[in-house]
């Protein structure tokens, strides 16, 4: 149950920061009555005094959540080894038998009926 307690208090703050409104226990405990949530007592008093220190979007920036940035190492170093490999690629390439073509996907006017009908 304390992580569903955890969870609506994480939301009940990150509505009141979406609305740059100031995150207060009374506020908190306003939003989860409204959503007919039932947290523990400690719970909103805990996320203020968390909040009380950093902002809710230096917490989110702080997570690492975001997947572009640990992706763009790899990528940068596998951009640096392209050109030494470029010229196995190509002789790779050539081996490869062409693929026969696809046969083509009949359209649903041939089925007697469409989706709406």
């Amino acid at each position: 149950m304390s992580a569903n307690d955890e969870l609506a208090c994480t939301y009940a703050a990150l509505i009141l920061a979406d609305d740059n409104v100031e995150i207060t226990v009374d506020k908190i405990n306003a939003l989860l009555k409204a959503a007919k949530v039932h947290v523990k007592p400690f719970w909103p008093s805990l996320f203020v005094r968390v909040l009380a220190h950093r902002s809710v979007e230096d917490l989110i920036l702080a997570s690492g959540g975001g997947g572009a940035a640990p992706a763009a190492a790899p990528a940068a170093a596998a951009a640096a080894a392209a050109p030494a490999a470029a010229a196995p690629e190509k002789k790779a390439e050539e081996k490869k038998p062409e693929k026969a073509p696809e046969p083509a996907e009949e359209s649903d006017d041939d089925m007697g009926f469409g989706l709406f009908d």
